[in-house]
Formats: C-alpha cells, sequence, structure tokens
C-alpha cells in the first residue's frame, strides 16, 4: 500500500523530502552502519538536492558511510551538463565528505567502455553485485536480499508526465525485462536516445521507494499510476515503503 504526503509547493516539497531523507539515511546509519541511497535526476531530484545542500541537519550524516547510486543515467561523455551525476555533484555531492568509492557512478560514453553500452551497463550490473554480497554479510539470519541488489534504503524517483521512472518508458521494451538489474536503453522516447536503468527488479529490492512528482504536468500521470494505469510509476514498489512525495499542482487530479 502506498503512501501520499501533498505538499503546497515545489519548495516545501524539497525542504519535506529533504529533512525526510536525512533522518532516514541516519535511522538507517544507526540500524546497520551504513546507507545505500538511489538518487534521481530531473528538476525534482534536483531541488531536493539543493534542498539537503542547504539544511542545517546537513552535517548530522557521516557521509563517508554513505554509498550513492543512481536510478538511471544518460549516456554521454563525462562532464556532460545533462549527466545525472554531472547535477548531482554541482548540487550537492561536491559539498559533501563522500568516500569516493561509494559514489557508483555508471559509466559515460567516452570512458573505459567507450560508446559500447552494453558493456557499460553489464559493469554496473556487476558493481551492484559485488555491494550485494557485501550488504548480506551485514543482514542479520532473518533478513533478507535480492540477489544481485544491495538493500537499497531509500531509493528515489522523479515521475514523468509519461508515468515513466528512471529510463523504463511506458511501452518501451525496458520496461517489460523482468531480469537481470542494469540494462542499456536504446530509442529512448525522451532524449538522449542511450542511456542506462535499473530494472524494475532492482527498484523492486529498496527498502523504500519515494516517488516525487511536482508540477501540473504530471498531474494526469500521478492520477493514472495511482489509479491503476499500466505504467512504470505505478508498478515500483518498496519492500516496506512506497511514497508518494507530490505537491499540490501534480495532485490536482487526484
Amino acid at each position: 500500500m502506498s503512501e501520499r504526503f501533498v505538499f503546497a509547493d515545489g519548495e516545501q516539497l524539497a525542504t519535506a523530502t529533504a529533512a525526510r531523507l536525512i533522518t532516514a539515511i541516519s535511522d538507517a546509519q544507526n540500524a546497520r552502519g551504513v546507507a545505500h541511497v538511489v538518487l534521481t535526476g530531473g528538476s525534482n531530484g534536483g531541488a531536493l538536492l539543493k534542498a539537503v545542500a542547504s539544511s542545517p541537519a546537513r552535517d548530522t550524516v557521516d557521509w563517508s558511510r554513505v554509498d550513492l547510486w543512481w536510478g538511471d543515467e544518460r549516456f554521454l561523455p563525462a562532464g556532460d551538463a545533462e549527466r545525472n551525476e554531472v547535477q548531482a555533484r554541482g548540487y550537492l555531492l561536491d559539498a559533501l565528505p563522500l568516500e569516493p568509492q561509494r559514489v557508483h557512478v555508471m559509466a559515460a560514453s567516452d570512458g573505459e567502455f567507450g560508446d559500447d553500452l552494453d558493456s557499460a551497463a553489464a559493469a554496473y550490473t556487476a558493481e551492484l553485485a559485488t555491494a550485494a554480497a557485501a550488504s548480506r554479510e551485514q543482514l542479520s539470519p532473518s533478513g533478507s536480499a535480492v540477489p544481485g541488489v544491495p538493500a537499497f534504503d531509500v531509493l528515489m524517483l522523479g515521475v514523468g508526465p509519461d508515468g515513466h521512472v528512471a529510463s523504463l518508458f511506458p511501452g518501451h521494451p525496458g520496461y517489460a525485462v523482468t531480469e537481470g538489474t542494469a540494462i542499456a536503453v536504446r530509442e529512448s522516447p525522451k532524449p538522449p536516445p542511450e542511456r542506462i536503468s535499473l530494472t524494475l527488479g532492482a527498484i523492486g529490492a529498496a527498502r523504500q521507494v519515494w516517488l516525487l512528482a511536482g508540477g501540473e504536468g504530471k498531474a494526469e500521470a500521478v492520477s493514472q499510476a495511482l489509479g491503476g494505469v499500466d505504467l512504470p510509476a505505478g508498478a515500483v514498489r518498496g519492500t516496506e515503503r512506497t511514497l508518494w512525495l507530490l505537491d499540490r499542482a501534480a495532485a490536482s487530479k487526484l
């Protein structure tokens, strides 16, 4: 059962979600020593990161014990301003005392694998699997884990006007993938055409999945996804909680 939280506007949405994220990271570290967080791009994801950067509570987190992942990435050259990673560094990450090896970046198109999108996606699959093996060692005897994926504490997703999340689009082949954890996405309906994305199965490994939507342009997708229409945004679930974090405009058709 998903939970809905509606805020007055985009600024309040970002500020409240930033406070919730800081608390969730602290709680995860208190419980397990580390926290695994999956970041999202887009306007709402960027506003959230900016809100974390300016939060008075930001430094209550031990950022050296946070693993950061991405739900998807645009397969563009390193440093390209359209890459989610580049935006995240500018909004927040460069201001934090992160351990570089804990920042799990998806490959760029001019990186180690060149323009080989499949190899780039396979590398992220391998990185997830390595982290999953380590996280399973930290689970209690009653704990559980999804094979090949660390148990993400919080996984955040922006909701597109068409109901897409990460780079899983309605009617697109990536949405139908039932195996694997990170996939190559080609001919994306939204530019750029080549991307890397987590699968629905990998997203479903998260303890908490948070779906962020702000603005009137998202209202129809939010209404349809929560109303049972077959959309990626309506198909994702956390193992413990699924939160829809909306502003009034995005919630206006509920």
